[in-house]
C-alpha cells in the first residue's frame, strides 16, 4: 500500500484539496483535523517520504517549502476514494439486508 500509514493518507487527502499548501500551514490543518500537536521531525519526515516516492512535489518560496501532489500522487488519492466508497456502500448493502432478515 502506497499510504503505509494514515498521516500519509490524510496529507494527500488535504493537498488534493487545497493544492498547494507550505508545510507550516499543512502541518496545522494536520493537527486541526487529529486534535492533537504533531511532532515536526515526524511530520517533516513523513512529508520527506511522500516527496521522494513521487507522490509530493517540494518547491521553494521564499524561505517556504512549499508542498503540493504530483499527478501520481492525486491518482493515488483518487483510487483510494473509488476503494473506500465500494468498501462503504457494500457495508449499506450488507446493513440493509441485515435489516431485512430481523423483519421476516
Amino acid at each position: 500500500m502506497w499510504f503505509q500509514s494514515g498521516r500519509r493518507r490524510d496529507l494527500c487527502a488535504i493537498l488534493y484539496d487545497a493544492g498547494e499548501l507550505r508545510g507550516q500551514k499543512l502541518k496545522t490543518r494536520l493537527e486541526r483535523y487529529y486534535d492533537l500537536r504533531i511532532d515536526p521531525q515526524a511530520f517533516y519526515g513523513t512529508l520527506d517520504a511522500l516527496v521522494e516516492a513521487g507522490h509530493l512535489q517540494r518547491r521553494t518560496e521564499g524561505i517556504y517549502d512549499v508542498y503540493g501532489l504530483t499527478d501520481a500522487g492525486a491518482e493515488r488519492v483518487e483510487s483510494y476514494h473509488a476503494w473506500l466508497a465500494e468498501r462503504i456502500e457494500n457495508g449499506a448493502h450488507r446493513a440493509a439486508d441485515a435489516d431485512e432478515s430481523v423483519v421476516d
